[in-house]
């Protein structure tokens, strides 16, 4: 007769814990469950976790839900009490992140994630209740990772957009415009293809560095309302079924009570369940903030080169040595990583794109991974822009002889004579000064007859920057 068969001890420092498909040995501080413990053991992939942004937001879409749930009489008042004060518990602890593991590359559907927090959560409020609390089916009551996972996405990029990115463009195009202010007096070379061309004031240059970033802030706040429509009550595909007929408008209600931003259900669940268009707009917007920090951050570089061999025409801030070879090197190291930032948005964008083809039937299957690039797109612009105003454009000086200099000798003013002397005197003036690097003024007064004080008014190119005959 063989010996009753005796289930073996838990290893050291774990616990079992139960699911669906049996038993698993968890680590026994974690208040997580077997469910997520899988997916840690499943997903050794990057190291790379889910954003605490977004982890934020799918605990208020669990607070709301319980709200609504307890609004609807559908789960009993004590454990919505304890649902709630779990998911507040975890927002405001500074270490809430150890209880969530996993890796973006995950379930594509982000279940593992959705059932980490419905655990966490679950766990949490079992003590507070004194009496045990289900992640399926009190935590997780009327909800589908299908609809919370689409939604936390939202929830948290729109609250990113708003508070850390749209307020970080207006101070970079604040900080623009009043430099532009105090340069507006100065006037330089123009360029185009990188040539000497009619002159610009440097307010002017300015001026439409924070036009770019003004309207870029325009566009993130048109696509804005796309992310404020959540996928919150479509459940499973799309029908809500195992919900309650007025819960997306009630949990939309608790929503936007917590987060004070106007949420709304989804107009057609199908579409905010089996696509992710909206994120794909609000990317696309991203992407070209991006592409308008990187053209500032290139112009500075450019005016900055030399300091004696280059344009030289601004000196950004000494922040550090250039170097490790040559002593008294410095370089643009503020507008460096702004470029890459914006390679990074740039690539991100792409990811998204990509991504957001992969909505199959009913259901996007890369969440975990928009979710993820949104966000760091919106944070890494955030941070950028304001070390963009704060450490290069805020504190540039203007080499005034450089651009004095060169504008004095440019051959391009001659422009201005066009109307008057006709394009192929003015290109034999042109070249003439040019092949002699002599002053236009001088050279103009030889080949015309306009006189010289005729010709310092038609040249003069604080006059040439404000257009007219």
């Amino acid at each position: 007769m063989n010996p009753p068969t005796q289930t073996p001890p838990a290893p050291s420092g774990t616990r079992t814990e139960r699911d669906s498909m049996g038993e698993m040995q968890v680590p026994h501080d974690a208040l997580y469950g077997a469910q997520t413990q899988r997916a840690v053991l499943n997903f050794p992939v990057s190291g790379r976790r889910m954003p605490s942004a977004f982890i934020r937001a799918l605990l208020l879409v669990k607070a709301s839900a319980a709200r609504a749930n307890a609004k609807l009489g559908l789960v009993e008042a004590p454990i919505t009490q304890a649902i709630e004060a779990a998911c507040r518990d975890l927002l405001t602890d500074a270490h809430c992140m150890d209880h969530f593991p996993l890796d973006v590359f995950q379930t594509g559907s982000g279940t593992s994630s959705n059932m980490n927090a419905n655990e966490v959560v679950a766990t949490l409020a079992t003590r507070s209740a004194g009496r045990a609390v289900s992640a399926n089916d009190h935590v997780n009551f009327g909800q589908s990772s299908n609809d919370a996972i689409p939604t936390a996405l939202h929830v948290s990029a729109a609250l990113a957009l708003m508070h850390e990115l749209l307020p970080a463009l207006e101070h970079l195009a604040a900080v623009t415009r009043r430099k532009a202010g105090t340069l507006d007096h100065l006037v330089k070379t123009g360029r185009t293809h990188l040539m000497d061309a009619m002159p610009v004031r440097m307010g002017q240059v300015l001026e439409g560095w924070a036009a770019q970033v003004e309207q870029d802030e325009a566009h993130l706040r048109a696509v804005l309302p796309l992310l404020q429509r959540v996928a919150q009550g479509g459940t499973a595909v799309g029908t809500g079924v195992n919900t309650h007929p007025e819960f997306a408008q009630a949990f939309a209600q608790e929503l936007s009570a917590q987060t004070g931003l106007a949420f709304r259900p989804a107009e057609n669940y199908f579409a905010a369940m089996g696509s992710q268009d909206g994120a794909v707009a609000v990317s696309g917007a991203l992407k070209t903030t991006a592409v308008s920090l990187m053209k500032i951050a290139n112009d500075l570089r450019w005016m900055n080169s030399g300091p004696l061999s280059g344009l030289g025409e601004i000196e950004l801030e000494a922040l550090q040595p250039g170097s490790s070879i040559m002593p008294g090197k410095v370089n643009p190291v503020i507008p460096e990583a702004t470029a890459m930032v914006c390679a990074q948005v740039i690539g991100n964008d792409m990811t998204i794109a990509v991504a957001g083809q992969s909505g199959n039937f009913e259901l996007n299957v890369m969440l975990p991974l928009v979710a993820e690039r949104l966000l760091e797109s919106v944070s890494l612009l955030a941070n950028v822009s304001r070390l963009l105003a704060d450490r290069a454009i805020a504190g540039f000086r203007v080499n005034e002889a450089r651009l004095a200099q060169a504008l004095a000798i440019n051959p391009v003013l001659v422009t201005a004579l066009n109307p008057i002397v006709g394009y192929l005197k003015a290109a034999e003036i042109a070249k003439k000064a040019y092949a002699q690097q002599r002053p236009i003024l001088d050279v103009a007064d030889e080949l015309t007859d306009l006189g010289r004080e005729k010709l310092a008014v038609l040249l003069d190119p604080a006059r040439l920057t404000h257009g007219g005959l």
